[in-house]
């Protein structure tokens, strides 16, 4: 039983520590494409495209001083409840 809750303990420790995202195809900055954006710096960014096998992608952008978008958020869901 012990060594059971260690595995789940590692398991979840994994998920919870994912580090940085990376962008997928469809992402604004997939590719090291270099995209400025008009607006202020911290500027909040949403972004939300088909992904694959249907999933609708949602990520999340900041304006850095730059100019430049870093990716700060992103996570799927099925395309059917955002219709």
């Amino acid at each position: 039983m012990k060594h059971v809750l260690m595995a789940v303990l590692f398991a979840l420790s994994a998920c919870a520590s994912s580090g940085n995202q990376q962008p997928l195809p469809g992402s604004l900055t997939y590719g090291g494409k270099v995209v400025s954006s008009p607006y202020r710096p911290g500027t909040v960014v949403k972004n939300t495209f088909l992904g694959d096998f249907g999933y609708r992608v949602f990520e999340t952008y900041v304006v850095q001083p730059d100019g430049t978008l870093r990716l700060t958020s992103q996570s799927t869901g099925p395309d059917f409840l955002w219709q």
